[in-house]
């Protein structure tokens, strides 16, 4: 009775942590029966975390105190637990420092771990795994011993005969309740009454009294696979939110590769536009000198001038476009769009250095090809269609991609299991349409006494050889089952909506898959073209020059030559981008991508698949 008294007594805060732990308990239990691997999942988002330090270290401008986070909240009226708003701290965002006045860098690595740490979604997908538990503990406490306690005192008195009668009445009832997993449930409890008159003598009794019964279903609601289908669906639940979770943690390290590759991108457009402002300007002031001495025309001059405006307008755009990419990844990761950020651009000079290579390696062909006899114009034109000869590693077959893909795919898993979570569905909806057939018993030991009347009994004695026994036997015939029929007809309709579910799923995956590797086979190629259209847009400009210096090209010439080379430059390095992120999105869509809880990811070796490339 103590202990039970005390369970009922617990804090707010205690009944918290006791969830927490509930609910860390089955994550760790889940986790590797979901996963094939050990892993925790904690909600709790420390007071440290890289957001915070940096409205408060960046001095940014914040509404108040929830912009901090909820333990600067200050405690409403009636709050009830206080431990709540106390800051949680951990270390996991101190690898990130930051000094005041100079903008904080952050490589590829650092935004992956960041973001797991910071992102609003991706907190709330966590929050969705463990609010799966707290479901599943719910649904497991049915079948638990539930225990009910109960104190009453009443003090009456009774004025309607010739003598008043007053007394008082306390009782005390225990009961605890098991429902049982093949359907059915058992109740036992234990009742406690002390009466006592205030008049008269002050006569009083106590009395004790225990019963027990029991319902067993013989027909409809009979069987574990009836009983306790809202605990196999709720099991089934969480890991379906660990795989919804894990799926999406894929995906958000690609959108982090993305979005970050694309900021370094924007950046390095800023680069090139700046280069081309430079060059142009030049290029405007030897205009007006070679005019000043007769040797262009003026109306050249004009054109330079134009182009000077124009790629100051060029150069001023990419910057602002590339702040603005910037602010988005910066809300990506649950970060202020105002903190002072800034990307390593070696990770973007890490994706095109092995452009570098091809670079020489269509060198050497083109010198090749020059020491070669040129064709006649009219001679056959044999086209060279895009091939996998020069293809990356993860350029698989596609028909191997999508058996990769269906057989890795969590997504696409939980589709399919959810085809036998509807076949359960119609099960016990058909067991619905049955007749109820129900079998009961009870015994009760020993009397109550919980009115004032019973003071002047005899105290109550608790025999077990001495009880009232019964037993029961319900029949509830099927003559209207008009709910229940529907009910069975409509779990039939789902059935078929997840069968088609999981073809719809199926064909989109291989879709998608196929769009994938036609993209990464054409951006290849589009790899390769800008490779070649920077080589030749470096030689037009060398020979535009030299031709300008000798009288024998015009301004318009050079100008163009130079809008050719930033184009090229710009296209070369998108391209670069392109490729990659395609690949880390087959990765994804195959489901081999794995990111761990820190949110960093790892990447299988193509050879890693036992897969030889056709």
């Amino acid at each position: 009775m103590p202990l039970l008294f005390q369970a009922g007594c617990m804090s707010p805060s205690e009944h918290r942590l006791k969830a927490d732990r509930t609910a860390e308990e089955i994550i760790a239990e889940k986790h590797q029966e979901a996963l094939g691997r050990d892993g925790v999942i904690d909600i709790d988002r420390p007071s440290t975390i890289l957001r915070r330090r940096l409205l408060e270290e960046q001095d940014l401008v914040i509404s108040g105190p929830a912009s901090l986070g909820s333990d600067r909240l200050e405690a409403v009226e009636h709050w009830p637990d206080d431990d709540y708003l106390s800051p949680r701290t951990d270390s996991g965002d101190a690898f990130i420092q930051i000094t005041k006045d100079e903008p904080l860098k952050l490589t590829l690595t650092d935004a992956l771990q960041i973001g797991a740490r910071n992102s609003f979604v991706y907190q709330e997908q966590k929050e969705g795994v463990f609010r799966a538990a707290l479901a599943l503990d719910v649904e497991r406490n049915a079948f638990r011993n539930i225990f009910q306690g109960q104190v009453q005192s009443n003090i009456s008195a009774d004025t309607t005969g010739d003598n008043t009668v007053s007394g008082t009445v306390q009782s005390g009832t225990l009961d605890v309740t098991r429902n049982l997993y093949e359907g059915g449930q058992v109740t036992a409890g234990i009742a406690v009454d002390l009466a006592n008159l205030l008049t008269g003598g002050g006569a009083s009794s106590l009395g004790l009294a225990a019963d027990t019964s029991i319902s067993v279903p013989l027909l409809r609601g009979a069987g574990r696979h009836i009983a306790t289908e809202s605990l196999t669906q709720a099991e089934r639940d969480v890991i379906y939110a660990m795989w919804e979770f894990e799926q999406y943690k894929k995906g958000f390290a690609v959108d982090v590769a993305d979005s970050y590759l694309r900021v370094l991108r924007s950046l390095d457009e800023v680069r090139n536009q700046r280069e081309n402002y430079r060059s142009v300007i030049a290029s405007a002031r030897r205009s007006r000198r070679l005019a000043d001495a007769g040797r262009l025309q003026e109306i050249e001059v004009d054109q330079a001038a134009q182009s000077e405006l124009r790629a100051r307008q060029q150069w001023i755009g990419s910057m602002e476009s590339y702040q603005g990419a910037l602010d988005s990844f910066k809300s990506l990761l649950g970060l202020p769009p105002d903190a002072n950020i800034e990307l390593d651009p070696n990770d973007l000079d890490y994706i095109v250095e092995p452009t570098q290579q091809l670079r020489e390696n269509f060198l050497t062909e083109d010198q090749a090809l020059q020491d070669r006899p040129v064709q006649p114009a009219d001679a056959p034109i044999e086209l060279d269609e895009p091939s996998q000869e020069d293809a990356g590693p993860w350029e698989l077959d596609m028909d191997r991609a999508a058996q990769i893909a269906l057989n890795n795919r969590l997504d696409f898993r939980k589709a399919m299991e959810q085809v036998y979570d509807a076949q359960r569905k119609v099960i016990v909806a058909a067991d619905r349409l049955r007749a109820e057939l129900t079998l009961g018993g009870g015994a009760g030991f020993g009397s109550r006494r919980n009115s004032v009347g019973s003071a002047a009994s005899d105290d109550a004695q608790l025999r077990w050889d001495e009880g009232v026994f019964s037993g029961l036997l319900t029949l509830d015939l099927p003559l209207e089952r008009t709910q229940e029929r529907v009910a069975y007809r409509n779990s039939l309709i789902a059935l078929e909506n997840n069968v088609r579910n999981v073809q719809r799923q199926e064909d989109q995956i291989k879709l998608s898959l196929r769009n994938t590797l036609r993209n990464m086979r054409q951006t290849r190629e589009n790899l390769y073209i800008q490779i070649k259209s920077v080589l030749i847009a470096e030689k037009r400009v060398r020979s535009v020059n030299l031709f300008l210096e000798a009288g024998r090209a015009q301004m318009r010439d050079f100008l163009e030559a130079q809008e050719a080379l930033l184009s090229a430059q710009n296209a070369l390095t998108a391209a670069a981008v392109s490729y990659r992120i395609a690949e880390l999105e087959l990765q994804r869509d195959l489901g081999l991508l794995q990111v761990d809880e820190r949110g960093i990811w790892r990447e299988m070796l193509p050879e890693e698949l036992g897969y030889a490339q056709k």
